[in-house]
Protein backbone atom coordinates (compact mmCIF):
# COMPACT_ATOMS: atom_id res chain seq x y z
CA UNK A 1 0.00 0.00 0.00
CA UNK A 2 2.14 2.62 -1.22
CA UNK A 3 2.23 6.02 -3.92
CA UNK A 4 5.52 5.88 -5.07
CA UNK A 5 5.16 4.17 -8.35
CA UNK A 6 3.59 6.10 -11.06
CA UNK A 7 0.26 4.72 -12.15
CA UNK A 8 0.19 2.68 -15.91
CA UNK A 9 -3.39 2.71 -15.77
CA UNK A 10 -6.07 4.30 -16.04
CA UNK A 11 -3.84 7.40 -16.86
CA UNK A 12 -0.54 6.79 -18.05
CA UNK A 13 1.44 7.23 -21.16
CA UNK A 14 0.64 3.93 -22.46
CA UNK A 15 -2.61 3.79 -20.33
CA UNK A 16 -4.73 3.01 -23.62
CA UNK A 17 -3.19 0.08 -24.31
CA UNK A 18 -4.57 -1.63 -20.78
CA UNK A 19 -7.63 0.04 -19.65
CA UNK A 20 -11.44 -1.16 -20.40
CA UNK A 21 -13.33 2.06 -19.84
CA UNK A 22 -13.35 4.40 -22.53
CA UNK A 23 -13.53 7.07 -20.65
CA UNK A 24 -14.06 10.90 -22.58
CA UNK A 25 -12.74 12.64 -18.83
CA UNK A 26 -10.30 12.19 -16.13
CA UNK A 27 -10.55 13.55 -12.58
CA UNK A 28 -8.43 13.56 -10.27
CA UNK A 29 -9.12 13.65 -6.75
CA UNK A 30 -6.22 15.80 -4.62
CA UNK A 31 -5.93 13.26 -1.66
CA UNK A 32 -3.59 15.45 1.16
CA UNK A 33 -5.62 14.54 4.78
CA UNK A 34 -8.26 11.98 5.86
CA UNK A 35 -10.41 14.83 6.82
CA UNK A 36 -10.54 16.66 3.00
CA UNK A 37 -10.36 13.03 1.63
CA UNK A 38 -13.56 11.42 3.23
CA UNK A 39 -15.41 14.75 2.29
CA UNK A 40 -14.39 13.62 -1.33
CA UNK A 41 -15.22 10.06 -0.85
CA UNK A 42 -18.54 10.60 0.78
CA UNK A 43 -20.06 12.57 -1.99
CA UNK A 44 -18.59 11.49 -5.09
CA UNK A 45 -19.84 8.35 -5.80
CA UNK A 46 -23.26 9.60 -6.40
CA UNK A 47 -22.19 12.95 -8.45
CA UNK A 48 -20.53 10.63 -11.17
CA UNK A 49 -22.99 7.15 -10.68
CA UNK A 50 -23.27 5.02 -13.87
CA UNK A 51 -21.21 7.45 -15.60
CA UNK A 52 -18.47 5.37 -17.63
CA UNK A 53 -17.16 8.28 -19.43
CA UNK A 54 -15.70 9.71 -16.03
CA UNK A 55 -12.24 8.28 -15.06
CA UNK A 56 -11.59 8.55 -11.37
CA UNK A 57 -7.85 8.82 -9.88
CA UNK A 58 -6.54 9.91 -6.88
CA UNK A 59 -3.17 11.75 -5.88
CA UNK A 60 -1.90 11.31 -3.29
CA UNK A 61 -0.41 14.34 -1.72
CA UNK A 62 2.11 13.97 1.79
CA UNK A 63 3.21 17.10 2.50
CA UNK A 64 0.10 17.77 5.34
CA UNK A 65 1.00 17.29 8.94
CA UNK A 66 -2.03 14.83 8.71
CA UNK A 67 -1.52 13.15 6.17
CA UNK A 68 -1.33 9.89 8.15
CA UNK A 69 -3.93 7.30 7.22
CA UNK A 70 -4.69 8.70 3.66
CA UNK A 71 -3.34 6.05 1.71
CA UNK A 72 -5.00 3.41 4.53
CA UNK A 73 -8.30 5.15 3.77
CA UNK A 74 -7.88 5.25 -0.25
CA UNK A 75 -6.60 1.52 0.17
CA UNK A 76 -9.93 0.68 1.79
CA UNK A 77 -12.13 2.46 -0.55
CA UNK A 78 -10.50 0.55 -3.03
CA UNK A 79 -9.08 4.13 -5.39
CA UNK A 80 -6.50 4.04 -7.74
CA UNK A 81 -3.85 6.14 -6.73
CA UNK A 82 -0.97 7.91 -7.92
CA UNK A 83 2.20 9.99 -6.53
CA UNK A 84 1.56 13.87 -6.56
CA UNK A 85 4.69 13.82 -8.54
CA UNK A 86 2.83 12.31 -11.65
CA UNK A 87 0.16 15.06 -11.55
CA UNK A 88 2.06 17.31 -13.66
CA UNK A 89 2.76 14.72 -16.11
CA UNK A 90 -0.69 14.07 -17.13
CA UNK A 91 -3.79 16.25 -18.61
CA UNK A 92 -6.93 15.69 -16.51
CA UNK A 93 -9.80 17.83 -17.07
CA UNK A 94 -10.65 18.76 -13.59
CA UNK A 95 -9.41 18.29 -10.02
CA UNK A 96 -11.29 18.21 -7.07
CA UNK A 97 -10.47 18.12 -3.84
CA UNK A 98 -11.77 19.10 -0.14
CA UNK A 99 -7.97 20.09 1.21
CA UNK A 100 -7.30 23.85 -0.03
CA UNK A 101 -4.01 24.33 0.41
CA UNK A 102 -2.19 22.06 -2.16
CA UNK A 103 0.11 23.06 -4.20
CA UNK A 104 -1.17 22.34 -7.50
CA UNK A 105 1.14 21.49 -10.66
CA UNK A 106 1.17 24.25 -13.94
CA UNK A 107 -1.77 23.92 -15.90
CA UNK A 108 -5.21 25.34 -17.57
CA UNK A 109 -7.22 22.56 -15.63
CA UNK A 110 -10.19 24.12 -13.22
CA UNK A 111 -9.77 22.88 -9.81
CA UNK A 112 -12.83 22.23 -7.63
CA UNK A 113 -12.49 22.63 -3.60
CA UNK A 114 -15.20 21.25 -1.46
CA UNK A 115 -15.80 22.28 2.11
CA UNK A 116 -14.94 19.94 4.56
CA UNK A 117 -16.51 22.09 7.28
CA UNK A 118 -19.56 24.54 7.15
CA UNK A 119 -17.72 27.59 5.59
CA UNK A 120 -14.81 29.74 6.39
CA UNK A 121 -14.74 30.10 9.96
CA UNK A 122 -11.95 28.81 11.35
CA UNK A 123 -8.31 30.21 11.62
CA UNK A 124 -5.54 27.55 11.32
CA UNK A 125 -1.41 27.97 10.80
CA UNK A 126 -0.50 28.53 7.22
CA UNK A 127 1.93 25.32 6.65
CA UNK A 128 4.10 27.85 4.21
CA UNK A 129 4.97 30.48 6.88
CA UNK A 130 4.30 31.34 10.86
CA UNK A 131 0.99 32.99 10.43
CA UNK A 132 -2.57 31.75 10.53
CA UNK A 133 -5.09 31.96 7.89
CA UNK A 134 -8.30 31.68 7.30
CA UNK A 135 -9.46 27.36 6.97
CA UNK A 136 -10.47 26.71 3.22
CA UNK A 137 -8.98 29.75 1.28
CA UNK A 138 -6.58 28.77 -1.37
CA UNK A 139 -2.90 29.72 -2.84
CA UNK A 140 -2.88 33.06 -4.37
CA UNK A 141 -1.59 31.37 -7.57
CA UNK A 142 -4.76 29.41 -8.10
CA UNK A 143 -7.26 32.60 -7.57
CA UNK A 144 -4.85 34.64 -10.52
CA UNK A 145 -4.22 31.94 -12.71
CA UNK A 146 -8.10 32.03 -12.83
CA UNK A 147 -7.83 28.05 -11.78
CA UNK A 148 -9.55 27.37 -8.02
CA UNK A 149 -13.37 27.25 -7.86
CA UNK A 150 -14.66 27.57 -4.20
CA UNK A 151 -18.16 25.71 -3.49
CA UNK A 152 -19.58 27.96 -0.79
CA UNK A 153 -23.12 26.54 1.29
CA UNK A 154 -24.15 30.22 1.96
CA UNK A 155 -24.02 33.94 -0.15
CA UNK A 156 -22.77 35.32 2.88
CA UNK A 157 -19.55 32.84 2.81
CA UNK A 158 -19.25 34.72 -0.73
CA UNK A 159 -19.12 38.34 1.44
CA UNK A 160 -16.75 37.29 3.52
CA UNK A 161 -14.55 35.71 1.39
CA UNK A 162 -14.53 39.05 -0.73
CA UNK A 163 -13.67 41.50 2.40
CA UNK A 164 -10.88 38.66 3.54
CA UNK A 165 -9.58 38.05 0.39
CA UNK A 166 -10.56 40.06 -2.94
CA UNK A 167 -8.61 37.84 -5.02
CA UNK A 168 -11.81 34.94 -4.64
CA UNK A 169 -14.00 37.43 -6.41
CA UNK A 170 -15.94 35.81 -9.26
CA UNK A 171 -14.25 32.01 -8.17
CA UNK A 172 -17.22 31.04 -5.77
CA UNK A 173 -19.87 28.81 -7.02
CA UNK A 174 -22.73 28.71 -4.65
CA UNK A 175 -23.55 25.00 -4.19
CA UNK A 176 -24.95 24.67 -0.54
CA UNK A 177 -23.57 21.82 1.75
CA UNK A 178 -23.57 18.38 0.65
CA UNK A 179 -22.96 16.76 4.81
CA UNK A 180 -25.77 18.82 5.95
CA UNK A 181 -28.50 17.37 3.36
CA UNK A 182 -26.62 14.20 4.13
CA UNK A 183 -27.27 14.49 7.88
CA UNK A 184 -31.03 16.02 7.38
CA UNK A 185 -32.08 12.80 5.30
CA UNK A 186 -30.57 10.86 7.87
CA UNK A 187 -33.03 11.90 10.50
CA UNK A 188 -34.94 9.55 9.11
CA UNK A 189 -32.96 7.01 10.27
CA UNK A 190 -32.33 8.25 13.55
CA UNK A 191 -34.41 5.25 15.84
CA UNK A 192 -31.92 2.58 13.87
CA UNK A 193 -28.69 4.34 14.43
CA UNK A 194 -29.58 4.67 18.23
CA UNK A 195 -30.51 1.14 18.45
CA UNK A 196 -26.86 0.39 17.26
CA UNK A 197 -25.87 2.45 19.59
CA UNK A 198 -27.28 0.93 22.21
CA UNK A 199 -29.58 3.84 22.81
CA UNK A 200 -32.76 1.90 22.06
CA UNK A 201 -33.83 1.18 25.59
CA UNK A 202 -34.86 4.82 26.88
CA UNK A 203 -31.29 6.15 27.64
CA UNK A 204 -30.24 8.87 26.10
CA UNK A 205 -26.98 9.63 23.89
CA UNK A 206 -24.65 12.31 24.80
CA UNK A 207 -22.31 13.18 21.92
CA UNK A 208 -18.89 15.04 22.92
CA UNK A 209 -17.50 16.80 19.96
CA UNK A 210 -13.82 18.21 19.39
CA UNK A 211 -12.46 19.94 16.79
CA UNK A 212 -8.97 20.07 16.65
CA UNK A 213 -5.49 22.30 18.25
CA UNK A 214 -4.92 23.57 21.52
CA UNK A 215 -8.17 25.38 21.72
CA UNK A 216 -10.40 22.58 20.97
CA UNK A 217 -12.60 20.85 23.33
CA UNK A 218 -10.25 17.55 24.32
CA UNK A 219 -7.21 19.93 23.72
CA UNK A 220 -8.50 22.33 26.70
CA UNK A 221 -10.14 19.11 28.36
CA UNK A 222 -9.20 15.90 27.98
CA UNK A 223 -10.66 14.57 30.83
CA UNK A 224 -13.90 15.83 29.97
CA UNK A 225 -16.15 12.08 28.83
CA UNK A 226 -14.40 10.25 31.76
CA UNK A 227 -15.83 12.87 33.87
CA UNK A 228 -19.33 12.71 32.56
CA UNK A 229 -19.61 8.43 32.45
CA UNK A 230 -18.91 8.97 36.26
CA UNK A 231 -21.77 11.81 36.67
CA UNK A 232 -24.39 10.21 34.42
CA UNK A 233 -25.83 7.05 35.53
CA UNK A 234 -25.17 4.61 33.21
CA UNK A 235 -28.63 3.02 32.71
CA UNK A 236 -29.92 6.25 31.35
CA UNK A 237 -27.07 7.71 29.52
CA UNK A 238 -24.59 6.70 26.85
CA UNK A 239 -21.63 9.07 26.07
CA UNK A 240 -19.74 9.10 22.80
CA UNK A 241 -16.58 11.07 21.41
CA UNK A 242 -15.86 12.27 18.41
CA UNK A 243 -12.90 14.01 17.68
CA UNK A 244 -11.46 15.30 14.71
CA UNK A 245 -9.43 13.32 12.32
CA UNK A 246 -6.39 15.80 12.38
CA UNK A 247 -6.28 14.76 15.71
CA UNK A 248 -6.05 10.51 15.00
CA UNK A 249 -3.61 11.87 12.17
CA UNK A 250 -1.25 14.04 14.31
CA UNK A 251 -1.26 12.01 17.38
CA UNK A 252 -2.46 8.43 16.83
CA UNK A 253 -5.27 6.21 18.02
CA UNK A 254 -3.15 4.07 20.57
CA UNK A 255 -2.14 8.11 22.16
CA UNK A 256 -5.97 8.74 22.03
CA UNK A 257 -7.10 5.43 23.51
CA UNK A 258 -4.40 5.65 26.37
CA UNK A 259 -5.63 9.03 27.44
CA UNK A 260 -9.38 8.42 27.36
CA UNK A 261 -8.49 4.02 28.71
CA UNK A 262 -10.58 5.10 32.02
CA UNK A 263 -13.42 6.15 30.25
CA UNK A 264 -13.55 3.29 27.50
CA UNK A 265 -13.65 0.91 30.08
CA UNK A 266 -16.57 2.93 31.45
CA UNK A 267 -18.15 2.74 28.17
CA UNK A 268 -16.93 5.61 25.93
CA UNK A 269 -18.13 5.04 22.37
CA UNK A 270 -15.28 6.12 20.61
CA UNK A 271 -16.27 7.02 17.19
CA UNK A 272 -14.39 6.11 14.72
CA UNK A 273 -12.21 9.35 12.68
CA UNK A 274 -14.15 8.01 9.21
CA UNK A 275 -17.46 8.17 8.23
CA UNK A 276 -19.24 7.02 11.63
CA UNK A 277 -19.62 10.67 13.21
CA UNK A 278 -22.42 10.94 11.09
CA UNK A 279 -25.01 8.39 12.55
CA UNK A 280 -23.93 8.97 16.08
CA UNK A 281 -24.57 12.59 15.75
CA UNK A 282 -28.10 11.89 14.07
CA UNK A 283 -28.34 9.62 17.20
CA UNK A 284 -27.69 12.57 19.88
CA UNK A 285 -30.38 13.56 22.27
CA UNK A 286 -27.48 15.90 23.70
CA UNK A 287 -23.94 17.55 21.75
CA UNK A 288 -21.37 19.10 24.34
CA UNK A 289 -18.84 20.50 22.12
CA UNK A 290 -16.65 23.40 20.82
CA UNK A 291 -16.01 25.52 17.56
CA UNK A 292 -15.80 22.17 15.49
CA UNK A 293 -17.96 22.18 12.37
CA UNK A 294 -19.38 18.52 14.55
CA UNK A 295 -21.20 20.68 16.88
CA UNK A 296 -22.56 23.35 14.52
CA UNK A 297 -23.80 20.64 12.31
CA UNK A 298 -25.51 19.14 16.05
CA UNK A 299 -27.18 22.69 16.34
CA UNK A 300 -28.43 23.13 12.94
CA UNK A 301 -30.03 19.63 13.40
CA UNK A 302 -31.89 21.19 16.11
CA UNK A 303 -30.12 18.90 19.06
CA UNK A 304 -29.62 20.63 22.28
CA UNK A 305 -25.54 22.21 22.61
CA UNK A 306 -24.01 22.77 25.23
CA UNK A 307 -20.20 24.53 24.41
CA UNK A 308 -17.84 23.31 26.78
CA UNK A 309 -14.94 25.27 24.70
CA UNK A 310 -14.81 27.83 22.28
CA UNK A 311 -11.58 28.99 21.26
CA UNK A 312 -10.29 32.54 19.72
CA UNK A 313 -9.63 30.62 16.11
CA UNK A 314 -13.16 30.71 15.75
CA UNK A 315 -13.83 33.76 13.21
CA UNK A 316 -16.23 36.55 14.02
CA UNK A 317 -18.73 37.39 12.15
CA UNK A 318 -19.59 33.93 10.51
CA UNK A 319 -22.54 31.62 12.02
CA UNK A 320 -20.26 29.73 14.46
CA UNK A 321 -20.12 33.00 16.34
CA UNK A 322 -24.05 32.92 16.44
CA UNK A 323 -23.63 29.23 17.83
CA UNK A 324 -21.64 30.92 20.86
CA UNK A 325 -24.02 33.86 21.82
CA UNK A 326 -27.28 31.32 21.51
CA UNK A 327 -25.98 28.13 22.86
CA UNK A 328 -25.27 27.60 26.77
CA UNK A 329 -22.01 26.89 28.22
CA UNK A 330 -20.88 24.44 30.23
CA UNK A 331 -19.49 24.59 33.55
CA UNK A 332 -16.85 21.53 33.79
CA UNK A 333 -16.12 21.93 37.47
CA UNK A 334 -19.90 22.16 38.37
CA UNK A 335 -22.97 19.28 38.41
CA UNK A 336 -22.10 17.46 35.44
CA UNK A 337 -25.67 15.19 35.16
CA UNK A 338 -27.87 18.40 36.77
CA UNK A 339 -26.21 20.45 33.24
CA UNK A 340 -26.78 17.86 31.06
CA UNK A 341 -30.52 17.22 32.47
CA UNK A 342 -31.36 21.06 31.99
CA UNK A 343 -29.63 21.23 28.38
CA UNK A 344 -32.02 18.37 27.33
CA UNK A 345 -35.19 19.63 29.38
CA UNK A 346 -34.97 23.11 28.68
CA UNK A 347 -34.27 23.19 24.84
CA UNK A 348 -36.49 25.08 22.70
CA UNK A 349 -37.25 23.19 19.30
CA UNK A 350 -35.76 25.42 16.29
CA UNK A 351 -33.32 27.70 18.85
CA UNK A 352 -30.65 27.43 16.41
CA UNK A 353 -33.16 28.28 13.21
CA UNK A 354 -30.78 31.60 12.92
CA UNK A 355 -27.75 29.89 12.44
CA UNK A 356 -29.05 26.93 10.28
CA UNK A 357 -30.58 29.97 7.80
CA UNK A 358 -26.75 31.76 7.72
CA UNK A 359 -25.04 28.59 7.06
CA UNK A 360 -27.06 26.28 4.80
CA UNK A 361 -28.68 27.95 1.88
CA UNK A 362 -31.52 26.04 -0.06
CA UNK A 363 -31.24 22.60 1.86
CA UNK A 364 -31.44 19.54 0.27
CA UNK A 365 -30.42 21.27 -3.42
CA UNK A 366 -26.48 20.82 -2.67
CA UNK A 367 -26.24 17.48 -4.90
CA UNK A 368 -27.58 18.05 -7.98
CA UNK A 369 -25.89 21.39 -7.98
CA UNK A 370 -22.82 20.37 -7.08
CA UNK A 371 -23.04 17.90 -10.43
CA UNK A 372 -23.79 20.48 -12.33
CA UNK A 373 -20.79 22.01 -11.35
CA UNK A 374 -18.51 19.32 -11.99
CA UNK A 375 -19.83 18.58 -15.31
CA UNK A 376 -20.03 22.39 -16.49
CA UNK A 377 -16.00 22.36 -15.23
CA UNK A 378 -15.32 19.31 -17.07
CA UNK A 379 -17.39 20.49 -20.40
CA UNK A 380 -18.87 17.54 -20.40
CA UNK A 381 -23.00 16.87 -20.79
CA UNK A 382 -24.87 16.04 -17.35
CA UNK A 383 -26.15 12.35 -17.09
CA UNK A 384 -29.81 11.71 -18.27
CA UNK A 385 -30.38 9.96 -14.90
CA UNK A 386 -32.64 12.32 -12.68
CA UNK A 387 -30.44 14.99 -10.07
CA UNK A 388 -28.85 13.26 -7.49
CA UNK A 389 -30.10 13.34 -3.71
CA UNK A 390 -28.05 12.99 -0.61
CA UNK A 391 -26.69 9.29 -0.21
CA UNK A 392 -27.86 7.44 2.99
CA UNK A 393 -25.15 7.37 5.90
CA UNK A 394 -23.86 4.04 6.63
CA UNK A 395 -24.27 2.07 9.83
CA UNK A 396 -23.21 3.67 13.34
CA UNK A 397 -19.82 1.51 14.03
CA UNK A 398 -18.18 2.50 17.12
CA UNK A 399 -15.42 1.42 18.94
CA UNK A 400 -16.31 0.60 22.11
CA UNK A 401 -16.15 -2.32 25.22
CA UNK A 402 -18.57 -3.32 27.24
CA UNK A 403 -18.51 -1.58 30.83
CA UNK A 404 -17.28 -3.84 33.21
CA UNK A 405 -17.80 -2.52 36.80
CA UNK A 406 -20.22 -0.37 38.62
CA UNK A 407 -20.47 1.27 41.75
CA UNK A 408 -24.81 1.11 42.34
CA UNK A 409 -26.67 3.04 45.03
CA UNK A 410 -29.84 1.39 46.04
CA UNK A 411 -32.86 3.19 47.78
CA UNK A 412 -35.54 1.07 49.46
CA UNK A 413 -39.33 2.91 49.80
CA UNK A 414 -42.93 2.26 48.70
CA UNK A 415 -45.61 3.39 47.27
CA UNK A 416 -49.47 2.53 46.69
CA UNK A 417 -48.51 -0.90 44.49
CA UNK A 418 -46.09 -2.34 47.14
CA UNK A 419 -41.84 -1.71 47.62
CA UNK A 420 -39.94 -0.30 45.26
CA UNK A 421 -36.04 -0.71 44.87
CA UNK A 422 -34.28 2.46 42.41
CA UNK A 423 -31.14 1.65 41.38
CA UNK A 424 -28.30 3.93 39.99
CA UNK A 425 -25.09 2.72 38.37
CA UNK A 426 -21.60 4.25 37.40
CA UNK A 427 -19.34 2.85 35.60
CA UNK A 428 -16.51 1.92 38.75
CA UNK A 429 -13.56 2.92 36.66
CA UNK A 430 -14.34 6.43 36.83
CA UNK A 431 -16.34 6.70 39.99
CA UNK A 432 -15.61 7.16 43.28
CA UNK A 433 -17.25 5.23 46.19
CA UNK A 434 -21.00 5.87 47.14
CA UNK A 435 -22.15 7.19 49.89
CA UNK A 436 -25.06 5.24 51.63
CA UNK A 437 -27.64 6.78 53.78
CA UNK A 438 -30.84 5.54 56.10
CA UNK A 439 -32.45 3.61 53.18
CA UNK A 440 -29.56 4.29 50.74
CA UNK A 441 -27.21 1.00 50.69
CA UNK A 442 -24.20 1.01 48.00
CA UNK A 443 -21.82 -2.17 46.47
CA UNK A 444 -19.34 -2.59 43.96
CA UNK A 445 -20.99 -5.16 40.77
CA UNK A 446 -18.12 -6.95 38.33
CA UNK A 447 -18.99 -8.62 35.36
CA UNK A 448 -16.70 -12.06 36.10
CA UNK A 449 -14.27 -10.68 33.28
CA UNK A 450 -13.29 -7.31 34.99
CA UNK A 451 -10.04 -7.01 34.14
CA UNK A 452 -8.76 -5.55 37.28
CA UNK A 453 -8.49 -7.91 40.00
CA UNK A 454 -8.68 -5.33 42.95
CA UNK A 455 -12.27 -4.58 41.56
CA UNK A 456 -13.24 -8.15 41.44
CA UNK A 457 -12.01 -9.29 44.16
CA UNK A 458 -13.99 -6.51 46.02
CA UNK A 459 -17.06 -7.01 44.70
CA UNK A 460 -19.81 -7.68 46.63
CA UNK A 461 -21.76 -9.02 43.38
CA UNK A 462 -20.58 -11.10 40.36
CA UNK A 463 -22.66 -11.01 36.94
CA UNK A 464 -22.44 -12.90 33.78
CA UNK A 465 -22.76 -10.89 31.06
CA UNK A 466 -24.59 -13.87 28.41
CA UNK A 467 -27.51 -16.16 29.32
CA UNK A 468 -26.26 -19.14 30.87
CA UNK A 469 -29.40 -20.69 28.61
CA UNK A 470 -30.75 -23.43 30.96
CA UNK A 471 -31.13 -23.17 34.72
CA UNK A 472 -29.33 -26.12 35.38
CA UNK A 473 -26.34 -24.28 33.57
CA UNK A 474 -26.91 -20.91 35.81
CA UNK A 475 -26.97 -23.06 38.71
CA UNK A 476 -23.57 -24.70 38.26
CA UNK A 477 -21.85 -21.26 37.22
CA UNK A 478 -23.44 -19.57 40.52
CA UNK A 479 -21.53 -22.61 42.33
CA UNK A 480 -18.52 -21.86 40.35
CA UNK A 481 -18.59 -17.89 40.85
CA UNK A 482 -19.02 -18.07 44.52
CA UNK A 483 -16.15 -20.21 44.41
CA UNK A 484 -14.02 -18.26 42.33
CA UNK A 485 -14.86 -14.98 44.18
CA UNK A 486 -15.00 -15.79 48.03
CA UNK A 487 -14.93 -12.34 48.50
CA UNK A 488 -18.81 -11.86 46.95
CA UNK A 489 -21.96 -12.10 49.03
CA UNK A 490 -24.03 -12.88 45.29
CA UNK A 491 -23.84 -13.99 41.98
CA UNK A 492 -26.32 -13.27 39.35
CA UNK A 493 -26.49 -14.77 35.81
CA UNK A 494 -29.85 -14.36 32.82
CA UNK A 495 -31.61 -17.60 31.79
CA UNK A 496 -33.64 -16.39 29.06
CA UNK A 497 -35.20 -13.54 27.61
CA UNK A 498 -36.55 -12.04 31.56
CA UNK A 499 -35.82 -14.19 33.90
CA UNK A 500 -32.24 -13.65 36.51
CA UNK A 501 -30.82 -16.80 38.96
CA UNK A 502 -29.36 -14.38 41.78
CA UNK A 503 -27.43 -17.11 44.26
CA UNK A 504 -26.91 -16.03 47.44
CA UNK A 505 -23.48 -17.02 49.82
CA UNK A 506 -25.84 -18.91 52.44
CA UNK A 507 -26.99 -21.12 49.25
CA UNK A 508 -30.13 -19.69 48.59
CA UNK A 509 -31.38 -18.94 45.13
CA UNK A 510 -33.83 -16.22 44.27
CA UNK A 511 -35.48 -16.39 41.05
CA UNK A 512 -36.04 -12.68 39.78
CA UNK A 513 -38.65 -12.38 36.95
CA UNK A 514 -39.63 -9.53 34.74
CA UNK A 515 -42.87 -9.03 34.04
CA UNK A 516 -42.12 -6.77 31.17
CA UNK A 517 -39.11 -5.94 29.71
CA UNK A 518 -35.68 -8.11 30.11
CA UNK A 519 -33.99 -6.66 32.77
CA UNK A 520 -29.83 -6.74 33.08
CA UNK A 521 -28.74 -9.36 35.77
CA UNK A 522 -26.80 -6.67 37.70
CA UNK A 523 -29.97 -4.97 37.95
CA UNK A 524 -31.85 -8.12 39.32
CA UNK A 525 -28.91 -8.81 41.81
CA UNK A 526 -29.61 -4.82 42.75
CA UNK A 527 -32.69 -5.64 44.26
CA UNK A 528 -31.95 -8.50 45.74
CA UNK A 529 -29.28 -6.88 46.96
CA UNK A 530 -31.12 -3.94 48.74
CA UNK A 531 -34.26 -6.37 49.89
CA UNK A 532 -31.63 -8.30 51.74
CA UNK A 533 -30.14 -5.15 53.25
CA UNK A 534 -33.32 -3.31 53.91
CA UNK A 535 -34.76 -6.82 55.73
CA UNK A 536 -37.37 -7.19 53.04
CA UNK A 537 -38.38 -10.42 52.30
CA UNK A 538 -37.53 -12.41 49.02
CA UNK A 539 -40.16 -14.95 48.96
CA UNK A 540 -43.29 -14.00 46.47
CA UNK A 541 -42.53 -10.70 46.21
CA UNK A 542 -43.29 -8.55 43.80
CA UNK A 543 -40.67 -5.12 43.31
CA UNK A 544 -41.18 -1.98 41.38
CA UNK A 545 -37.70 -1.69 39.63
CA UNK A 546 -37.62 1.99 39.61
CA UNK A 547 -34.67 3.34 36.68
CA UNK A 548 -34.14 6.48 37.02
CA UNK A 549 -36.87 8.78 36.60
CA UNK A 550 -38.63 7.65 33.52
CA UNK A 551 -38.10 4.06 33.59
CA UNK A 552 -39.70 1.05 35.82
CA UNK A 553 -39.71 -2.40 35.18
CA UNK A 554 -41.79 -4.85 37.83
CA UNK A 555 -39.58 -7.73 39.23
CA UNK A 556 -41.37 -10.71 40.72
CA UNK A 557 -38.68 -12.37 43.51
CA UNK A 558 -39.43 -16.11 44.76
CA UNK A 559 -36.82 -18.69 46.80
CA UNK A 560 -36.47 -21.74 44.55
CA UNK A 561 -37.04 -24.96 46.92
CA UNK A 562 -34.33 -26.66 48.07
CA UNK A 563 -34.16 -29.37 45.74
CA UNK A 564 -34.24 -27.19 42.19
CA UNK A 565 -31.34 -25.11 42.97
CA UNK A 566 -29.47 -28.39 44.34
Amino acid sequence: MHASQPLRVPVGPDAHRWRTFRAEKTLVVAARTVTSTVRVLECLPTLVRDDSRVSVVFAYDPTSAFSDGVLQLLHDAGCRVMPWEQLGRISPDLIVTASENIDVPDGDCPVLVLPHGVGFQKLVPDSRSARERLSGLVPDALLEAGRAWLAVSHPEQEEQLLAAHPKTAGRTLPVGDPCFDELLGAMRQRDVYRRELGVGDGRRLVVVSSTWGPTSLVGQDPELPARLLAALPYDEYRVALVVHPNVWAGHGSWQIRTLQAAALDAGLLLVPPVHAWRPALVAADLVIGDHGSVTLYGACLDIPVLLAAFGPDAVPGTAAFDLARLAPRLDPRADLAGQVEEAVRAHVPQRYSPVAERAFADPGQAHARLRSALYGLMELPEPATAAPCAPALGGADVDAVPCRSWRVATAVSADRSGPVVTVRRHPASVSGAVEEGADTFAHLACAEDEPDRRLAESASVIVRQGRAGTAVGALRWIADALERFPGCLLTAVATDSRGVLVGLRDGRIVEATSTGAAVDPGLAAAVVYARLRAGGPLTDALVALRIGAARTEDVALRVRAAQQSG
